[in-house]
């Protein structure tokens, strides 16, 4: 029935009547006062002692109805009845002498008395189900205790254990004693020069270039020119056989990736067939090697001559051998305090003897890739310490690899003989690094040479460089010379695989990231939406205000004195928890402080879910 509903709380004290007792109150009331009679008659007298009746869920919300000519009175049951069922007596009809009289002699209010004209709702009552409600269904509270708060009537909230926040949730990093993140390594630097050196090369990425540069738009699809090289510098470094070059970063309107292009000046290409080389090193893939994508021949550039362009992967940052260890270093002001009245005075900075351990690092690796040329049937040829670059800690990288085949396609050379003095090149490498001189292996320099390194390194870096730069012969090959060294290799390959376990370490803190982008998309999608569906409060009403909520929970909390909360953690922690979809719930208040709302992070997930994706469906309709 409409009037009869389920009480909305849990928290009504209800006392047996039989524990409890009033005191007497004798009351008198005028018979011919003017008063409403509510149809409830109770049974009793002022002179006896009164006892409080227990009411019933079902009289809670009963109406106030007024008589007109017929009265029940009910008679209470007796203590061994159920009471959920109240016992209705039916009376016969009274004149209005007899009406006046019975009330008249009545003190008190009978909430069982209904008007005998509604017979089908009185029908209803006695009809009525007595299991419909169930006082056992509700938890029995005890006693007030005044000394302290009820647990019935105040429960406490439930107690969510705070997780340590890493900069990720779901994927626990290595432990520390495993994979140190705090030092470096051979090839990984910490964690934090780790995140400058990125962030260092994703802007030198996006730089452009300076004006009055006057580089042309476009060639061949690549667009954004910029110099990698200064104008003026050492001629020798800027020639490759006898051609001048330059080198430019470049985009690809194809993939939108950065390439490096060296360009070489004033040639004429004669045979299309010198291309083939090129053919040959871009299938080429080694980890020592800057992989060569194509080349082709332009007049875009604005001396308007013959360019021949070669395009290699690009390493931001990148520098070569000779720029960080052979090039001379500028002056510096010597800051000390004033000694025998001398002022500060600029002091050239002397090169540094590059360790043994560097060293044997560029040895192993050079090593491999010329291993690798020369399985393929080809000579690198550009073994140079103005040609290897070091593209990240103690990894190098050897360049314009294929340029020469090109350039000297037309001479006709023999490939062992390139082989064997591709060998030769990385003997006087080790050289030229261990005496920080170009000119070590040239005339007199290479008895001075050979006795520097032997006081300044061991000897099996002079047994490794005097091997290399010996007369070539059967006995001298890359695979030899490996088979020397594979004590140093296999040192070489255990810095190699503890460098790829930093790395996946690292990328474990930075998994996560994407999925929390991925929400915050979705927020942008969702909140503030001006319409949608023909609706302008689209993004105020249904699932969307509780994504609204949400977001103002997360984002625009402010603290006791109304200052912005700017708490990095919060939001991350919460995010995450709402990735998850966890059970653990959280309040949400509106802006008027009016209203609240108690939900779930699973259910504030599908609630943006399912707003995203109406806009996604309504995204694909055609």
């Amino acid at each position: 029935m409409a009037f009869f509903v389920r009480p909305q709380s849990a928290a009504i004290k209800i006392v047996d009547p039989s524990t409890q007792e009033e005191p007497k109150t004798p009351t008198k009331k005028d018979a011919r006062g003017k008063q409403q009679c509510r149809n409830i008659v109770i049974h009793g007298s002022p002179a006896q002692e009164t006892r409080t009746s227990t009411i019933t869920p079902q009289a809670v919300n009963a109406p106030v109805f007024v008589p007109r000519s017929i009265v029940g009175t009910a008679t209470p049951p007796p203590p061994s009845v159920d009471r959920s069922t109240p016992t209705i007596t039916r009376v016969p009809v009274a004149t209005p002498e007899m009406e006046y009289q019975a009330y008249k002699g009545q003190e008190q209010y009978n909430p069982y008395a209904y008007p005998s004209e509604e017979d089908d709702l009185i029908k209803q009552m006695a009809e009525m189900d007595s299991g419909f409600y169930d006082e056992n269904q509700y938890a029995t509270y005890p006693d007030y205790d005044p000394h302290a708060l009820d647990s019935a009537y105040y429960p406490s909230p439930p107690v969510y254990l705070r997780q340590p926040l890493d900069y990720h949730l779901y994927t626990p990093a290595s432990s520390a004693n495993f994979v140190p993140s705090t030092f470096d390594t051979h090839f990984f630097p910490s964690s934090s020069v780790l995140r400058t050196l990125l962030q260092k090369r994703s802007e030198t990425t996006r730089q452009i270039a300076p004006i009055g540069s006057n580089l042309p738009e476009e060639i061949q699809g690549y667009h954004t020119l910029v110099p990698l090289e200064p104008a003026t510098g050492t001629v020798e470094r800027r020639k490759i056989a006898n051609w001048y070059s330059t080198v430019y970063r470049a985009i690809n309107s194809t993939d939108g990736l950065p390439y490096a292009l060296r360009r070489i000046e004033n040639f004429r290409l004669m045979h299309q067939s010198a291309f083939s080389a090129i053919e040959i090193w871009s299938n080429i893939r080694h980890p020592n090697i800057v992989s060569v994508k194509e080349a082709f021949t332009t007049k875009s550039f604005p001396a308007d001559d013959f360019s021949l362009v070669f395009v290699h992967a690009y390493h931001a940052d990148s520098r070569t051998l000779f720029d960080v260890h052979l090039k001379p270093k500028p002056p510096t002001m010597q800051t000390h305090h004033f000694q025998h009245g001398r002022a500060p005075h600029l002091q050239a900075q002397l090169p540094t003897i590059i360790p043994e351990r560097t060293i044997w690092s560029y040895i192993v690796q050079i090593a491999s890739a010329i291993k690798k040329v020369h399985d393929v049937g080809q000579a690198v040829r550009n073994v140079d310490v103005t040609k290897i670059l070091l593209t990240g800690q103690n990894r190098v990288r050897i360049s314009c690899c294929g340029i020469i085949d090109v350039l000297l396609h037309d001479t006709i050379q023999d490939m062992g003989l390139l082989q064997q003095e591709d060998l030769t090149a990385l003997g006087r490498l080790i050289f030229v690094l261990c005496c920080n001189n170009i000119m070590a292996t040239s005339g007199q320099n290479y008895q001075k040479s050979v006795e520097f390194i032997t006081r300044n390194y061991s000897a099996d870096v002079k047994d490794a460089a005097l091997y290399l730069t010996s007369r070539a012969g059967p006995h001298k090959s890359i695979n030899i010379f490996l088979d020397k060294i594979h004590p140093r290799v296999n040192s070489e390959m255990e810095e190699a695989l503890n460098a790829t376990d930093r790395l996946e370490n690292e990328l474990l803190s930075e998994l996560e990231n994407a999925r929390l982008v991925r929400l915050l998309c979705k927020f942008g999608f969702i909140n503030e939406r001006p319409e949608f569906a023909r609706e302008p409060r689209w993004s105020e009403t249904g699932d969307r205000y509780i994504v609204k909520l949400f977001r103002d929970y997360v984002f625009h909390q402010v603290d006791e004195r109304g200052n912005p909360v700017v708490n990095l953690s919060h939001v991350l922690v919460c995010l995450n928890k709402l990735d998850a979809g966890t059970d653990e719930k959280v309040m949400l208040v509106a802006r008027d402080e009016q209203s609240c709302l108690v939900v779930s992070y699973k259910e504030i997930k599908q609630c943006i879910d399912t707003s995203f994706g109406d806009l996604a469906r309504a995204a694909t309709k055609r």
